[in-house]
């Protein structure tokens, strides 16, 4: 994937500032993580872990710290209502990483600091479009019914199946 993000017209289609993140179920005990590029809606990074109640929370701050490591900029992430809790808000406030996540009707870790100014709104809309390459990853990229074994023939099928989602996007992307 690093590969294809790197080359020299897509470079330019990516931000270093605004991402959203999401995790979907791949099988019964998998989950696969993607970190994506909001501007462009192009996958930067991809994981997979077993599926438990942290799973998600601790793979995005994973892959934020993989793809922006030390990071001192202002990042912003956009997430569901599953990411909005108080530990992992706090974690991400520490990592220079403003949290834009949907907020719960009730106990909600996101305050007004975030949710008062317009990026916040247009992170929840940018977010949404993670769900559609979920979508394609397991209709057209085949991850629905996955014949693989093992975590890690199971994690280099989902990071190939987002990839394969970078390169189908590109040709509308980079059109004139």
């Amino acid at each position: 994937m690093a590969a294809i993000l790197a080359h020299r017209e897509v470079a330019p289609l990516l931000s270093d500032e605004h991402f959203s993140v999401d995790g979907t179920l791949v099988k019964l005990y998998f989950i696969g993580h993607a970190l994506m590029e909001n501007r462009s809606g192009l996958f930067v990074q991809g994981d997979l872990t077993q599926a438990d109640g942290h799973a998600e929370r601790r793979a995005a701050l994973d892959m934020v710290h993989r793809h922006s490591p030390g990071s001192t900029r202002r990042l912003t992430l956009g997430a569901d209502k599953g990411y909005d809790a108080a530990a992992f808000i706090a974690d991400l406030r520490q990592a220079c990483v403003t949290p834009h996540v949907a907020r719960k009707s009730r106990y909600s870790a996101i305050d007004g600091r975030t949710t008062r100014h317009e990026g916040y709104t247009r992170s929840l809309k940018h977010r949404k479009r993670i769900e559609e390459a979920f979508g394609w990853a397991k209709t057209v990229g085949g991850m629905a019914p996955t014949v693989h074994r093992g975590i890690e023939r199971v994690r280099s099928r989902f990071i190939l199946t987002m990839a394969a989602n970078n390169l189908a996007r590109l040709p509308r992307l980079l059109a004139p």
